[in-house]
């Protein structure tokens, strides 16, 4: 014998617990066959389209919104219950933050088992229907939970196969002051996202999709409420890919050599300290260790007050850089900059300055720095300087914020991949170390992000920061360097009143400043009239 004992006549098979299987349906009056001819026209005209049941829109892009999407109240109830027992994990990187479940497609609950058959059986056919795209059966959903200050940055989806994204909300009675809106963004004439033009607010049970395409730009808006929590299911049904118009690229920014400048300048402006030759080998012997550093006390503090008070004063005038889906921060226009805030700007042009950047960091941007015999990596850096002239990188990754030191990526210097003729040719034509420059402003909403098709190469970043008393990391605000491809999170610049910030950066290494939140706004407590802080952002090029 076995020891094993045998299940009784008519007892659940080997003692186990049979869980009772939930039914649901989605929305009657939509899957009404009139009502589903007049939407399926609606779609295949491209004209908008209103009934109780469901709405459907073109502009900026085509979207429906479905009221009272699942029938039973009780069923909805199970599955949030259930929802909020999955584990959910933090998601952060340059263009996200926000709490994720595990992926939905094998979890065995009863509400969510029953909800995946709605949606990848029953409404998907629907949805093939009216939108005559042949969708296939590929599960793909998973749970979010936007709480406060988290959000979702401006993106259009677009990854291979996906057609049509979804969006259920089981939210608590939610309104547009508490942020967490559906935000749809209208394009230019090169598909590229230009302004919301409109905003969804989540609501109990109400599902919202749209056609995922080259022009679906959208985001989810920052959560502001302390209490509620934004609770989602959310994913996207496959099917053929569509065929994407080509990739716009761009116009490049300008570059330029130092201007002819004296070392008078630097006595002017720089705190004698970092004058010293000694103390300038010091600084290069330590920046040559780990690719950067950070100066504090970099300006006298008379000229330090005096930029701070320019800028203060609010007489500078400020355009918006975009598009969104890269960068959402304000530029200074230089024509019209106060005189103090000019002669800064020119100062980090001159050439003292370029020639004390080289004796900071051992990098030859000024044909008097101290020559050496070429590494490998030098020689390589000579000849894959990027045509390509953007401040971010290529690709997303992931990276959770820690205090690495260093910007170079270890594999970056030993790759010898094929380099771009039209490179190669630029380089040529540059061998003048040059630089480019801005006085931005940052405050509660802005960013940049790392972005598609656009080209890394060697490079000196500097930073030099205006109006940043009492700023803290959880604001936002922060340059981060991460690893391309990798997961890594290399270095963290954080805003430090008059601190010069450097940081060397090779072909593998990518940068984003992170979106600033509502709590940047505790700022005000302590200085009333100022909203955010300044920067003065260059690049060096050998």
């Amino acid at each position: 014998m076995n020891g094993k004992r045998t299940a009784e006549p008519g007892s659940d098979r080997a003692g186990k617990k049979v869980k009772k299987e939930v039914m649901a349906k989605f929305s009657d009056a939509v899957t009404e066959e009139t009502l589903k001819k007049q939407v399926a026209e609606a779609w295949s005209r491209r004209t908008p389209f209103r009934h109780e049941a469901i709405v459907m829109d073109m502009d900026p892009f085509l979207h429906c919104v479905i009221p009272n999407f699942i029938q039973s109240q009780n069923f909805l109830e199970g599955l949030q219950k259930e929802l909020l027992n999955l584990d959910f994990h933090e998601k952060y990187n340059d263009l996200y933050k926000f709490q994720q479940s595990d992926d939905l497609k094998k979890r065995r609950e009863p509400h969510i088992c029953a909800l995946r058959k709605i949606l990848f059986e029953h409404f998907r056919s629907w949805i093939s229907d009216i939108s005559k795209i042949d969708l296939e059966s590929t599960i793909d959903m998973s749970c979010a939970k936007y709480e406060f200050s988290d959000a979702l940055l401006c993106h259009d989806d677009e990854l291979e196969g996906r057609r049509i994204a979804f969006i259920l909300y089981l939210v608590p009675p939610w309104d547009a002051s508490l942020g967490g809106t559906l935000d749809l963004f209208s394009v230019d004439e090169h598909f590229q996202p230009k302004q919301i033009v409109k905003s969804l607010i989540p609501s109990w049970n109400t599902l919202v999709f749209f056609e995922v395409s080259p022009v679906s730009f959208h985001q989810v808006s920052e959560v502001l409420s302390e209490e509620k929590s934004r609770l989602s299911i959310s994913g996207w049904f496959h099917g053929p890919s569509l065929t994407r118009p080509p990739t716009y690229f761009e116009p490049l920014i300008a570059r330029s050599p130092h201007i002819p400048q004296d070392h008078e300048i630097l006595y002017d402006w720089i705190n004698p300290t970092y004058l010293d030759m000694e103390y300038q080998a010091q600084i290069q012997e330590e920046f040559e260790e780990s690719s950067e550093i950070l100066l504090k006390e970099f300006l006298q503090p008379e000229k330090f007050a005096e930029v701070c008070e320019a800028l203060e004063r609010g007489r500078v005038e400020w355009s918006s850089r975009g598009p969104p889906n890269k960068r959402f921060y304000e530029k200074a226009e230089e024509s019209q900059l106060p005189d103090i805030l000019r002669d800064c700007m020119a100062l980090f042009r001159s050439e003292a300055m370029f020639l004390l950047l080289s004796n900071f960091t051992g990098l030859k941007l000024h044909f008097l720095a101290p020559s050496e015999d070429e590494p490998e990596d030098k020689k390589e850096r000579d000849g894959a300087s990027a045509a390509e002239n953007t401040e971010e990188g290529t690709s997303h990754s992931s990276s959770e914020p820690e205090n690495s030191r260093g910007a170079t990526s270890d594999s970056s210097l030993q790759s010898n991949g094929p380099t771009d003729p039209e490179e190669d040719e630029a380089k040529k034509e540059s061998s003048v170390p040059t630089c480019q420059g801005e006085l931005r402003h940052w405050k509660t909403g802005h960013y940049t992000l790392i972005h598609d098709n656009s080209k890394t190469e060697f490079a000196l970043d500097l930073l030099l920061y205006c109006g940043c008393e009492g700023w803290k990391p959880e604001y936002g605000g922060f340059t981060s360097y991460i690893a391309k491809g990798e997961d890594e999170e290399l270095l963290t610049v954080n805003p430090e009143n008059n601190s010069l910030a450097l940081v060397y950066r090779d072909r593998e290494t990518l940068k984003f400043v992170k979106h600033i939140n509502h709590r940047s706004l505790e700022q005000k407590k302590s200085f009333p009239n100022r909203t955010g802080f300044w920067d003065f952002s260059f690049v060096y090029y050998e």
